[in-house]
């Protein structure tokens, strides 16, 4: 059983040009980085920044972000090496399928399946907290039972999942056209929260900028993050570690800008466009997190600060409540785009194992109207409609974290051994200092992995192991590389 089994380069850019499974080319750059920032800016700036300062960081928290912005940026340089080299659909596991073979990128494939479709529904849960709790302040009362903390079903969350999964189907610039206008509205209220902070900054409020480290045993048992089962490591709140332990918590925050390279094979020049789109989405979000929690910390003392709307009630603690309604607007519309880019990176992903026959490969038509794959996008719409609607996440949400650093590190492996197996092709960006920023791309991630608590590590090899057997009994045996061995 040959299933390590690669799929080359070549073969990859050709699946692209078969009529029915044929991607239209509509997005630039801009696009592109559009798509990034409306991912990456999300809850994290409007709720992480208070709480990751009170509770592990102090002032120091900005540090944090500058150092998870540092991890991400190894990976983010790897995925636009790969995404400029083989623009295909389908992200680290079409990266995946070109180097390490056929099974590493179906575990890879499977792995991105449960990272964005989890991730999708979870966050459209968070919109509907937060368009319901904006209708009860003009004195509109959602009933508990369709959007309350325990809802029958979670009528909102649905809504705009069916909202956005009809937008993705009518077409990739239509999507990118709404993604625009709902991140230019979400980066105003940042940059109003910005501006008007300054006004309320007190520079006692930065002393002391790194406070005495602390002892924090806040979890154990299952709960207890692995490094400290594996090694008896007791979690260490502020101080010099706690702003690298915070980088831990607050590296979430920028989960998404690897989606940037799901969109490769729908831009006009790839090769150019996608490294810039993924590296300019991560540099514009890491100064808006960088000023936003030096402000957030400047106009309140961390210890005061509230964990769970940190903006808007620093701005009420200083007489100004009226801009909590205008950052709830800009809490909406950044969840919205999160919810839009994220359906956008499953469909393609799937898009692209279908085409590959490891899942139903007609689910990965085309349709000849709008240029996208419809099918496709429907289905997931639904999945992720029956999710958000009726499922209660919790913890689960962290599926989501270990699913992406997983993906992280396998596409920065994936860097080194194509440059080993084929020196000869063409890379528009090249990762600079090979094989080390790799290698430190890969730590930096294991790192972060082994911060996540024991449970969610439980829980990714049970849905791991589902995956092996769903590609022995259906991918293995109807793969298009097993059944033209030449391909």
């Amino acid at each position: 059983m040959d299933i390590f089994r690669t799929k080359s380069v070549e073969q990859s850019i050709r699946d692209t040009e078969t009529p029915e499974h044929q991607l239209r080319k509509r997005l630039t750059a801009m696009d592109l980085m559009v798509f990034g920032i409306g991912v990456i800016v999300g809850t994290g700036i409007f709720v992480l920044t208070g709480q990751v300062a009170k509770e592990v960081a102090g002032p120091a928290v900005a540090v944090s972000f500058v150092v998870a912005a540092v991890v991400c940026g190894l990976a983010a340089l790897c995925y636009a090496e790969f995404a400029s080299t083989i623009p295909v659909a389908g992200s680290a596991y079409t990266f995946s399928f070109a180097t390490l073979g056929e099974f590493p990128a179906w575990v890879i494939g499977w792995d991105l399946i449960l990272e964005l479709a989890l991730a999708a529904a979870v966050v459209s849960v968070g919109w509907s907290g937060y368009f319901a709790s904006m209708l009860d302040s003009v004195g509109i009362h959602l009933p508990a039972s369709i959007a309350g903390d325990d809802p029958v079903v979670n009528v909102p969350a649905v809504a705009i999942v069916l909202i956005l999964t009809a937008i993705l189907v009518a077409g990739i610039k239509i999507s990118s056209r709404v993604n625009l206008i709902l991140v230019i509205t979400k980066i105003t209220v940042v940059l109003l929260v910005i501006v008007a902070g300054l006004f309320f900054v007190k520079a006692a409020n930065y002393t002391p900028f790194i406070p005495e480290p602390v002892a924090s045993p806040r979890v154990e048992g299952l709960k207890a993050p692995l490094i400290q089962v594996l090694f008896g490591v007791t979690p260490v709140a502020f101080g010099v570690i706690g702003i690298f332990s915070a980088a831990a918590i607050v590296f979430f925050a920028f989960i998404g800008f690897d989606i940037v390279a799901t969109a490769a094979e729908e831009t006009v020049r790839p090769q150019r466009d996608v490294p810039r789109g993924i590296i300019g989405s991560l540099a514009v979000c890491t100064i808006l997190y960088v000023a936003v929690s030096l402000v957030v910390v400047g106009m309140q003392p961390y210890r005061q600060l509230s964990t769970s709307a940190p903006l808007s009630d620093a701005f009420t603690a200083v007489g100004q409540p009226w801009l909590a309604t205008i950052i709830s607007v800009g809490a909406i519309a950044g969840l919205t785009t999160v919810v839009l880019v994220l359906l956008l990176g499953q469909t393609r992903v799937l898009f692209a194992m279908c085409r590959d026959g490891l899942l139903p490969r007609r689910l990965a038509v085309v349709h000849p109207t709008f240029g996208t794959p419809a099918r496709l996008t429907v289905l997931i719409g639904l999945v992720t409609m029956a999710l958000a609607g009726f499922v209660s996440f919790g913890e689960l949400a962290e599926l989501v974290n270990i699913g992406t650093l997983f993906a992280f590190m396998v596409v920065s492996v994936g860097v080194i051994v194509l440059r080993r197996t084929r020196p000869d092709l063409e890379r528009a960006f090249r990762v600079p200092m090979v094989p080390l920023l790799p290698i430190l791309s890969v730590l930096a991630c294991l790192y972060l992995m082994l911060n996540l608590p024991l449970e969610t590590w439980l829980r990714f090899v049970v849905w791991m192991v589902i995956g092996v057997v769903v590609y022995f009994a259906y991918g293995y045996r109807h793969s298009r590389r097993g059944a033209v061995p030449g391909l």
